[in-house]
């Protein structure tokens, strides 16, 4: 697949913008309307809007009402005679300590606060106004005269909404303001109706709204065709060029795709990725729309910067809604494999093959049998005060046969049994800390996990409780998930962590190979550990395979994660990882993999 023009030098030293907290949220709605009332909406085309009446919607409303932050009194009075000058209410609160009594008296619309505040500044004014839960969703702009990026970016992780710059014209101050009134009414009297079908701020139907339809196809068993498109080496687009400028050709991406799809619909299912629905079409017809598609998007550049352009890129996956999926979740779940298959070919188009009734029959009967897990320690080269070992997943079949790793959970995931595998290992994993959690050293296991497991929207409160229920330290967990996983579920892996991350739990991202999308992806998740790939095992033999294993190690550990170099077999390969500045050393020149968890960590000398 062709990857993204090369940027300019200027743009590769630019650093990453911190996404608002809301970020990872942004492209479904929570508390979906029932499947009935939604299912009865689609149907049939949506009839076109009626006309609005002669009258001006404003003229009913209540005039716009605005909280004035600002200790400056000549500041607050020229913005409240602004706003008063346009027919809005304005009022002005000079200390922050009265900030919350004027919001319970007033009841604004929204509050226009200053950044720098004496004693309690706006940031820590906003995060106290947001522990409310009524004023969650008040809006809250800020003021400033700080031109950084960054710190602009800190302001709206916060909790605020948007930010303006000093100094301010008043026709400025007054649009900004009105709108984001505006807006905000409009969504509290569609909340009250009910959650929104299509995203307000670019029309695409919401990823809710669209996996409801594909229940509704697969339920009446139409024809059509579903396609995952993955916007290629979009990790390495975010670190270049920013957060907000991201968002922004995301936006444009996703509009050129809707229109290269029409009449078909088209979702944004996250960071980088959206569905394509395509209810009713001939199935034969699916393979050239794809093509289409993927043309479409990479045959004229998307502005990103001024005076600078790029060519994006994509890989598409498509099924036919003929192919027997049981639900959307099923039928999503095989376009994003295809769309992995996408990524290898060079036309970055591939179709779902699926299984047939005998394969998974033969799938199902290689699962049956009993786990037996075992384990390998993880041992500190300057020396560690905490026992680690990796949990590696075995499978004793009825016949006496012992299944690797490798060989049950490429079935588990054909046969849709995966979530249940993984939770069954974790839930060992859990028990042995539980069993271990009063041992000299402290015990720590790293757990490999499925995205897809970890996608199911209970998976981390079940694991959360599980934790909670042993009394176990969340630190002695690490999840475990492969580097090819994490580069396409970046967005599902970041929800994820955002959930385990306040019970201490920790993260290795493993079979990691240097790259641009796999070196932004250390800093942009919340990692703990690496896990090298096992052909840096060999770097003794190899110059370049050295030089490259540093970089990684130091790219790594300026992240502030700490590596594992893994198969290491002999003396020679741990002089060779030692020398390159790894963390940590597995392999069976440490031990080989056993059923006991007996290494003497206290007085093992590497």
């Amino acid at each position: 697949m062709a990857s993204n023009d090369t940027p300019t030098s200027s743009a590769r030293l630019s650093r990453a913008e911190v996404p608002p907290a809301d970020y990872w949220q942004r492209w479904s709605v929570e508390n979906a309307p029932p499947a009935e009332a939604v299912r009865a909406h689609i149907a049939a085309p949506p009839a076109s809007p009626a006309a609005a009446p002669d009258q001006d919607p404003a003229a009913a409303e209540t005039p716009y009402r605005v909280l004035i932050v600002e200790d400056d009194r000549s500041q607050a009075l020229f913005a409240q005679s602004v706003l008063h000058g346009a027919g809005m209410q304005a009022i002005v609160q000079m200390e922050a300590e009265g900030v919350q009594q004027a919001i319970a008296e007033h009841r604004p619309d929204l509050i226009l606060m200053d950044l720098h505040m004496p004693g309690l500044d706006g940031m820590r004014l906003t995060a106290l106004i947001r522990q409310n839960p009524h004023q969650q969703l008040l809006p809250i702009v800020f003021l400033t005269g700080d031109p950084d990026p960054e710190r602009q970016f800190e302001v709206l992780d916060s909790g605020a909404d948007d930010f303006l710059t000093k100094p301010i014209r008043p026709r400025h101050l007054v649009a900004a303001v009105a709108n984001r009134i505006r807006r905000s009414r409009q969504q509290s009297q569609g909340a009250a109706a009910g959650p929104a079908l299509n995203n307000p701020e670019t029309g695409l139907p919401t990823r809710h709204n669209l996996m409801l339809q594909l229940d509704a196809a697969l339920s009446a068993a139409e024809p059509g065709g579903l396609m995952f498109i993955e916007i290629a080496s979009a990790l390495s687009l975010r670190e270049r060029y920013g957060y907000a400028a991201f968002e922004r050709l995301m936006m444009q991406a996703g509009r050129r795709l809707a229109e290269a799809g029409r009449p078909h619909l088209l979702a944004r299912l996250n960071d980088n990725s959206f569905l394509l629905l395509a209810r009713g079409m001939d199935e034969d017809a699916a393979d050239a729309l794809a093509r289409s598609v993927r043309q479409a998007l990479s045959a004229h550049p998307f502005l990103v910067r001024e005076e600078e352009s790029l060519h994006l890129r994509c890989a598409i996956g498509h099924a036919h809604l003929s192919q027997g999926f049981e639900d959307a979740g099923v039928a999503l779940e095989a376009v994003e494999r295809a769309a992995l298959q996408a990524r290898l070919v060079t036309d970055g188009v591939a179709a779902y093959q699926g299984s047939t009734d005998a394969a998974a029959q033969e799938h199902l009967a290689l699962l049956e049998g009993q786990i037996e897990l075992a384990y390998q320690p993880i041992v500190a080269v300057a020396g560690s005060d905490t026992a680690q070992y990796q949990v590696l997943l075995r499978l004793r079949r009825n016949d006496g046969t012992l299944l690797s790793a490798g060989q049950v959970i490429p079935a588990a995931e054909a046969a849709g049994r995966i979530a249940d595998l993984d939770q069954q290992v974790l839930d060992h994993a859990l028990g042995l800390l539980h069993r271990y959690q009063h041992a000299v050293p402290p015990m720590r296991l790293f757990v490999s996990q499925s995205l897809r497991t970890l996608a199911r929207e209970a998976f981390a409160d079940w694991l959360l409780k599980a934790i909670a229920d042993r009394q176990i330290a969340g630190s002695a967990l690490v999840i475990d998930v492969r580097l090819a996983d994490a580069l396409v579920h970046a967005v599902t892996l970041q929800q994820f962590c955002e959930k385990l991350m306040p019970a201490g739990v920790q993260f290795c991202l493993s079979q990691f190979e240097p790259g641009d999308e796999a070196n932004a992806l250390m800093t942009q998740l919340p990692l703990g550990f690496v896990r090298m790939a096992g052909r840096f095992a060999g770097s003794h033999g190899s110059q370049k395979l050295r030089d490259e294993l540093r970089g990684a190690i130091d790219a790594a550990h300026r992240a502030g994660l700490q590596i594992i170099g893994q198969q290491i077999e002999d003396p020679q390969a741990a002089a060779a990882m030692w020398m390159s500045g790894i963390d940590f050393i597995q392999g069976n020149v440490v031990q080989s993999v056993g059923s006991e968890l007996d290494f003497d960590f206290q007085n093992t000398v590497l």
